[in-house]
């Protein structure tokens, strides 16, 4: 009878095993994605350099775009988990999340972007890190760092959904050739060379 006992606890015994092993391993809580709410935050401090975010709707600014993705399953800074295939940013100072315009000023290309993360640090020439899908849309991940516009927008809500699900949103025209012209030399008297 002893025997019998024994065999019918070793499959209970084995799930009270597993569950106990499952509530030990916690894991980090991940924030759903989404638009709202919209966070500013407050100033924060990276190597020595104070940041202080706040909504800046007329932002349009030159500088340069490098890419991250070794982060994979990580938090971003609005509390969501990173996916290094979807189509988002970091950005110093804008509010969490926020959409810009990126435009390569090599090629005029022009993508949308969800920034739901904070960077890139260091030098100050360095406007925005694109997770490696984006730069992958935008033309700009064998490079490591390019030439870039980015500036706030306000996409349709289908190009926002997509985002929001790690799909681009949809195809913008590139920049006319007199604009990239002018944006280039822009570039060159204020950020450096491409």
């Amino acid at each position: 009878m002893s025997g019998s006992l024994t065999g019918a606890l070793k499959p209970l015994f084995a799930v009270a095993l597993m569950s106990t092993l499952a509530a030990c391993g916690g894991g980090t809580k991940f924030r759903p994605v989404s638009d709202v709410p919209v966070r500013v935050g407050p100033p924060y401090k990276v190597r020595g350099t104070t940041y202080t975010p706040a909504t800046q709707p007329g932002y349009d600014v030159l500088g340069y775009a490098t890419w991250y993705g070794s982060e994979s399953g990580n938090k971003v800074a609005n509390g969501e988990r990173f996916r290094p295939r979807w189509i988002t940013a970091a950005h110093k100072t804008l509010p969490l999340p926020s959409y810009v315009e990126v435009t390569s000023l090599d090629t005029g290309r022009r993508i949308v972007v969800r920034v739901n993360d904070r960077g890139p640090f260091g030098e100050s020439a360095r406007v925005i890190d694109l997770s490696r899908g984006a730069a992958e849309e935008l033309g700009i991940r064998t490079k490591g760092k390019a030439a870039v516009r980015v500036r706030v927008v306000e996409p349709p809500e289908k190009d926002r959904a997509a985002l929001r699900k790690g799909k681009a949103a949809q195809e913008l025209p590139p920049v006319s050739p007199a604009t990239l012209a002018n944006l280039q030399s822009q570039f060159e008297r204020g950020v450096g060379t491409r």
